[in-house]
């Protein structure tokens, strides 16, 4: 029996400017619906960790971002009903106007003081951005 564990992997992607950051409302998804998130995905095979967040933020907000622009700001290993490992990394440099490119999962995009987040996000993010904010780079979530 291989009880090795397998992994979901995602890229959390904190955009920010003048002290807020940038959250979209999870719409139709069927996984924390109407709480707020960041723009973040699941890596695909043999992506790296920068390049998952900079093809996201094309994805669900049609704007570019250059590697070197991306910051690795946190790392969180993760259960719920499975194990998780997610990255966060932040940048304050794009190419392009942040619009919203899925209207189907996603009904709102704003932005939010770090320091003021809205009570209605998804419980890991939250604490993402937490960690973030007074410099832990490393969390473990959902465990107890």
């Amino acid at each position: 029996m291989d009880d090795r564990v397998k992994l979901a992997v995602a890229s959390h992607l904190f955009l920010l400017r003048d002290g807020m950051v940038l959250l979209s409302r999870r719409f139709n998804t069927g996984y924390e619906d109407g709480k707020y998130s960041v723009i973040a995905g699941h890596l695909e095979a043999g992506e790296e960790v920068k390049v998952a967040a900079i093809r996201e933020a094309g994805e669900e907000a049609g704007i570019h971002i250059s590697p070197e622009d991306l910051d690795v700001v946190g790392v969180m290993h993760r259960k719920s009903d499975d194990e998780r490992i997610d990255f966060f990394l932040t940048t304050r440099s794009w190419l392009g106007e942040i619009r919203n490119l899925e209207p189907h999962k996603c009904d709102e995009l704003s932005w939010f003081a770090l320091d003021h987040l809205p009570a209605n996000m998804v419980p890991y993010v939250r604490r993402g951005l937490e960690n973030y904010s007074v410099g832990r780079w490393f969390d473990s979530f959902g465990w107890r």
